[in-house]
This record gives structure tokens, C-alpha cells and sequence, in this order.
């Protein structure tokens, strides 16, 4: 009996955490089409000393919240491929580095580092949605990631 409830349990915790990474073919995230107005401000990304203070002090992390505060209005025009639109209310990769929950997430840190370096290069943040869409922050290297100056 004991084994049946662990197995309905693991059964169970499994169709949670799928349905946050599950979605129909071709989806997109939540995201914003343009960049905050003026006179809107951006919820507050976490800092370092937040992060710190929460245990997050790996490169990746510290990287990558780096990146966000470097680009608020371009995370704010982006989707987040974790679909945590669904799960959490996300509204945009934005949304992400508001809470620590872009530093427990490989997606939100990858698209964060890739959206930090293709504007970097000059890429609007339409073409970056683009780039995401196509799956191109996945090259990005979480173990040695490129510091944000």
C-alpha cells in the first residue's frame, strides 16, 4: 500500500511539472509587442545583494540577472520558453528576474544571456523574439557563461 501512494505521488508530481513545460506545437509565450511607455515603470529586478542574500551566487545567475538589469525594455518584448506564463503569471522574460525565479531556470537565465548578447551585436528586440522563437538561446553556455560587463 505504501508503494502504491509513493507511486501515485510521483505520478502526480510529474503531471504538475509537465505542465508547466508542455504546450501545443508553435505557442507562444506571453510577451510584450513593444517597449514600456515612458511613463511606465518596470517592476524591479532583483539585485545582487537579493540574490546573495538567497544563496544564488552562481556565475550563470549573477550573470544573468546582470544582463537583465542591462536591458529591462528588451527582456519586457520577450517570451520565456519554461511557459512560465502559465504557471506563475509571467508576462514576459521580464517577469522572470523579478523574483528569484529566473535564477532557478536554465531557460530564463539562457534567453536572458542570449537577448543580453544579440543586443549587444545591435539586434532590436523584435529580432531577438525571432531568435528565441527559433530556439538560439539554447547555445548559451550556463557553465561558463560570458560576463556582463
Amino acid at each position: 500500500m505504501k508503494r502504491l501512494f509513493i507511486l501515485l505521488g510521483m505520478v502526480y508530481a510529474t503531471i504538475l511539472t509537465q505542465a508547466q513545460y508542455s504546450a501545443p506545437e508553435g505557442e507562444v509565450p506571453a510577451y510584450h509587442a513593444t517597449p514600456p511607455s515612458k511613463n511606465e515603470a518596470l517592476p524591479a529586478v532583483m539585485t545582487e545583494q537579493q540574490l546573495a542574500n538567497a544563496g544564488l551566487n552562481a556565475p550563470a545567475q549573477r550573470a544573468a540577472y546582470k544582463a537583465a538589469t542591462r536591458i529591462p525594455a528588451v527582456l519586457h518584448q520577450l517570451p520565456c520558453y519554461c511557459y512560465c506564463d502559465r504557471a506563475h503569471g509571467h508576462k514576459s522574460l521580464h517577469s522572470c528576474f523579478e523574483s528569484a525565479h529566473g535564477a532557478n531556470c536554465g531557460v530564463c537565465m539562457g534567453e536572458a544571456l542570449y537577448a543580453y548578447k544579440m543586443s549587444k551585436k545591435g539586434w532590436t528586440a523584435k529580432m531577438i523574439r525571432e531568435g528565441i522563437m527559433r530556439g538560439e538561446y539554447k547555445s548559451m553556455d550556463l557553465q561558463n557563461p560570458d560576463p556582463v560587463l
